[in-house]
């Protein structure tokens, strides 16, 4: 909802400053996204004359001005508008200025080898409107030399207020005023609409074939108008909300529609054959309407017709064939109430957002379904001439009555907060409500136009956003003698940290679909009758998935045809073993496919290395370790694995010999093969229910934090062992060495080849040192070392390589 701070003072006597007031809107539930002021975004711009305009000596659509800017010497403009010309008064922009359109700081140029010390400006290029084919002509007595703003009277700020669905009553001026004045930022203007009187019955008559979609209708003929353009005020204040000002009698409606949120419909008299009807659409009834599109309709759809057809969709659009032009004489003007539901589902299913649907949706003032149309009418009157005729109403003109016992004791109860009975009855008074009643309990009457309120609740609401929510006192909750139970559960959380984790490390979410097809069930261990669905939504996705990779590795492949061979997905969610409860599972699963290696593990010399089963391992194992897994205790088994993993280049995760929790490493080409995906691509599946719980044992509290003042040594080592041997047995042995002192040991390089026994390899490891007490000499790194090397070379029976 958007709005000038002089059309908001039409309703609202007040002193109050700009901030002071978008504040007090903030305060009482009506958020200011944004404050507009074109007076200070266009001060630098002043009014220029161009004195001389030449041809540019380098350039043919280029012109040489000499303008005065009213401020001494004339200067050198250099300037492309074909509407530059000697004599011209127009804007101007010295060296310094911001131009709002382009994005840029303006310099003193030198264009084609002329140096150029401003520029004079398009409408367009200071965000007044599209015209930019030429720069601003001005009238000749435009002072030169004075601000541009304050001349043309772009001193006006808009303010754009982000409006709740239940505040309808607010879309427009008139309803924010009432609520500034309740909030005392000044004195409400609500001067009364006084009654048109018909000098002639209307003769159009109007039927309603169904009450609930058109509770009231109110129609008036107004004759002898001469339509053209609207006043300069309307015009501004329309264009200053971003409204394209078209003529008086559609500007009236859309004037309306902002100012007392009443939207309205005008008809060319002469256009209209017949009565109106207000019923359904017929199905495949077709409408053209105001915005040059042709809906075709259904029995869903209330219209407004005549003889000839639809004429209007009710409450959203009206049609082309009745639209109002220059050449109108005779305008019927409508008035009417609509069922909001209907609205919004016509609005939905056309597709259709305009300023009617947004206010009708959401509900008008009933009671002002009469007053709006007698208010309509004098503005036509106003501006266009013309005599009208008598108003015909059409079912129930007024809303039904609202009265509520309200307890005075529900503010303290549900806000925490005391109220006067003298406040909260001038709160509900300037608000609109009639409080009658001194007791405990009062009778408060709700206006027609706060459809929203309903009960006490929204009464206490009303009272302490006028009274101040700041006032509300910060109470804590009461936990009681027991810690609170945490909201999530383990698995839940489990869940978030996983992706966490994931993604940090390079990898997408993806989110796959629960069925696959029993091909790819049966290659991932599935396909089982039971997980069988009976009503499949399509053939392919006839199975539930007992695992997340067939999913991943099918949008790998669609990702990797239209041209990114090169990525990292990943996913978390359930998969399906077998129809019991205890047989569905919450797993993490992720594949990487061409160069999607993960940034910075190990110290790979290449800057962009091919995704390899370690790199899969690692995924799998920042899982494990968000998900609260013991890390120490993981063992890695190459027995155990599933038909879809390669065999010499995967791996199990599991924590004893019975608990797998899961598996990484190079998929198997056959599988691949068998899913129409290209390889090579690894990938890794964890069970997250399968990590077992932590222990809780009684310990004395530790420093979440403890950081040694001295620095960390790293030494490498490099062994040559046993190809059967394991590269973690080598990391167990030095971690055992020195706990305290060993804050880390991983494989950084296994290499295998000329210089190395067919039967043997070289597993290279970096063990990190960080000493607590003291910084440690070169004799005492040595003796670490040695006893590295003599715990590795026990239980390994590799040696140091040299």
């Amino acid at each position: 909802m958007k709005l000038t701070l002089s059309w908001l003072k039409d309703h609202l006597d007040t002193d109050e400053s700009l901030d002071a007031l978008a504040d007090k809107l903030t305060m009482i539930g009506l958020e200011v996204e944004g404050i507009e002021d074109k007076a200070k975004a266009l001060a630098p711009f002043t009014i220029a004359k161009v004195l001389t305009a030449e041809k540019h000596p380098n350039a043919d659509k280029l012109q040489v001005c000499s303008v005065d800017t009213g401020e001494g010497a004339p200067v050198q403009v250099v300037c492309g508008a074909p509407n530059a010309r000697a004599g011209l008064v127009t804007v101007f922009a010295p060296p310094g200025t911001y131009i709002p359109a382009k994005d840029f700081t303006l310099g003193i140029g030198n264009i084609r080898g002329v140096e150029s010390r401003g520029m004079l400006c398009s409408a367009a290029e200071l965000q007044l409107s599209e015209d930019h084919d030429g720069i601003i002509e001005l009238p000749a007595d435009a002072p030169v030399g004075q601000s541009y703003a304050a001349w043309a009277g772009l001193g006006d700020p808009v303010l754009d207020i982000n409006l709740t669905p239940n505040r309808q009553d607010c879309a427009g001026v008139s309803g924010i005023a009432r609520d500034l004045a309740a909030a005392g930022m000044g004195k409400f203007r609500d001067p009364s609409v006084k009654p048109i009187k018909g000098d002639f019955p209307c003769p159009v008559n109007v039927t309603v074939e169904d009450s609930k979609l058109c509770p009231g209708f109110a129609l008036r003929l107004v004759k002898g108008v001469k339509n053209g353009p609207s006043p300069e005020w309307l015009q501004k204040r329309l264009a200053a909300i971003g409204l394209r000002p078209i003529n008086a009698l559609v500007d009236i409606t859309n004037y309306l529609t902002f100012d007392r949120s009443r939207p309205l419909h005008v008809f060319d008299a002469a256009k209209v054959k017949g009565n109106l009807v207000v019923r359904r659409a017929q199905d495949g009834e077709t409408l053209l309407a105001l915005d040059g599109r042709t809906y075709t309709l259904d029995s869903n759809v209330c219209v407004i017709a005549d003889q000839h057809g639809v004429e209007s969709l009710a409450g959203i659009m009206g049609g082309e064939a009745s639209g109002c032009s220059a050449e109108t004489t005779d305008v019927l003007i409508e008035s009417a109430l609509w069922n909001e539901i209907n609205i919004a589902q016509t609005g939905r299913r056309l597709g259709i957002n305009t300023d009617a649907r947004y206010r009708f949706e959401r509900g008008v003032d009933p009671a002002f379904m009469v007053p709006g149309l007698d208010l309509a009418t004098k503005l036509v009157m106003e501006f266009c001439g013309g005599t009208p005729s008598e108003a015909i109403v059409v079912g129930n003109a007024f809303g039904d009555d609202r009265i509520i016992d309200f307890p005075l004791s529900e503010v303290k109860r549900l806000a925490g907060i005391e109220v006067s009975f003298t406040e909260a009855r001038r709160i509900l008074t300037q608000l609109g409500f009639m409080v009658a009643g001194t007791g405990a309990v009062v009778k408060v009457a709700v206006p027609s136009w706060r459809s929203d309120v309903h009960g006490k609740a929204d009464i206490v609401e009303e009272i302490v956003r006028i009274h101040g929510v700041d006032k509300v006192p910060m109470t804590p909750f009461e936990r009681g003698e027991n810690p609170r139970k945490p909201v999530l559960t383990q698995i839940q959380t489990r869940t978030r940290r996983a992706k966490r984790a994931l993604a940090a490390r390079g990898l997408t979410e993806a989110v796959t679909w629960s069925f696959i097809a029993k091909p790819a069930a049966e290659l991932f261990g599935g396909g089982q009758p039971e997980l069988a669905l009976a009503n499949p939504i399509a053939s392919d996705l006839s199975d539930m998935r007992p695992s997340l990779l067939p999913g991943l590795i099918a949008s790998a492949q669609a990702n990797a045809d239209r041209g990114y061979p090169d990525l990292a997905l990943f996913e978390v969610g359930q998969i399906f073993k077998g129809d019991r409860p205890q047989d569905q599972f919450v797993a993490a699963s992720g594949v990487r496919r061409g160069v999607a290696a993960s940034a910075g593990l190990g110290r790979h010399w290449s800057g962009s290395a091919q995704a390899t089963a370690l790199d899969a391992k690692a995924d799998a194992f920042a899982v494990l370790a968000a998900a609260g897994a013991p890390m120490a205790g993981l063992q890695i088994a190459t027995n155990k694995l599933p038909a879809w993993l390669h065999p010499g280049r995967s791996g199990a995760i599991q924590i004893g010999p019975q608990n797998v929790l899961g598996y990484f490493g190079e998929l198997h080409p056959r599988v691949l093969e068998q899913l129409g995906a290209d390889g090579p691509v690894v990938a890794f599946e964890v069970i997250l229910d399968r990590v077992p719980d932590a222990k809780q044992r009684p310990t004395r509290a530790k420093p979440a934090l403890e950081l040694s003042a001295f620095h960390p040594v790293s030494r490498d080592f490099a062994f040559i062992v046993d190809r059967k041997v394991a590269a973690a047995d080598l990391v167990r042995a030095a971690q055992g060495v020195d706990k305290k002192l060993i804050t880390s040991v991983g494989v950084f390089d296994v290499y295998e080849g000329k210089g190395i026994d067919p039967d043997k390899k070289s597993v290279a490891i970096a063990v990190t040192l960080q000493p607590r007490d003291k910084t440690m000499t070169d004799q005492e790194i040595d003796a670490v070392g040695a006893k590295i090397v003599a715990e590795v070379t026990k239980k390994t029976g590799g040696t140091l390589r040299g």
